[in-house]
């Protein structure tokens, strides 16, 4: 994938729309792309949170880990972005991410994302309301779960 692919991508993101395509470039040039076969992980539970991960192409699972066992709770595609959560709490990671097939990704570091969402503003409201999507998603499986 060409720098100028990496840009267009982050163009169709929501979060990214209106942010100028050379700032993008930029962005992309200044992160990591890294290509993962399906059941590599992007990170683990409980790793330092030092980057956030835009899924370029492929999809994959976040996975809760808990004595050995793992449970998977969502499966996101293309587009997705995974890895804000620690780096915006400054926590370690809650859960793993392990690609669900052979995926890329751009790994966009801690340092970076702040400053795009300093820069631009509307990216930190796409991200607070994505990660309020997924709370919502949760509090619905869980719910469910009890209504069993």
């Amino acid at each position: 994938m060409t720098l100028d692919n990496e840009v267009r991508s982050l163009q169709a993101l929501p979060m990214f729309r209106g942010v100028d395509p050379a700032k993008l470039k930029l962005l992309a040039f200044a992160s990591e792309r890294l290509n993962f076969s399906e059941t590599d992980h992007f990170f683990r539970q409980g790793d330092p949170a030092d980057a956030a991960y835009v899924v370029l192409s492929g999809k994959v699972h976040v996975v809760l880990e808990n004595d050995g066992a793992c449970l998977k709770v969502a499966e996101l595609p293309r587009g997705s972005v995974v890895g804000e959560m620690g780096i915006l709490t400054d926590n370690p990671r809650s859960a793993s991410i392990v690609a669900a097939e052979p995926t890329v990704a751009l790994r966009i570091r801690k340092d970076v994302f702040f400053d795009l969402i300093k820069e631009f503003p509307q990216i930190g409201i796409a991200v607070m309301r994505d990660i309020a999507a997924r709370l919502e998603r949760t509090n619905a499986q869980l719910a469910a779960m009890q209504g069993r």
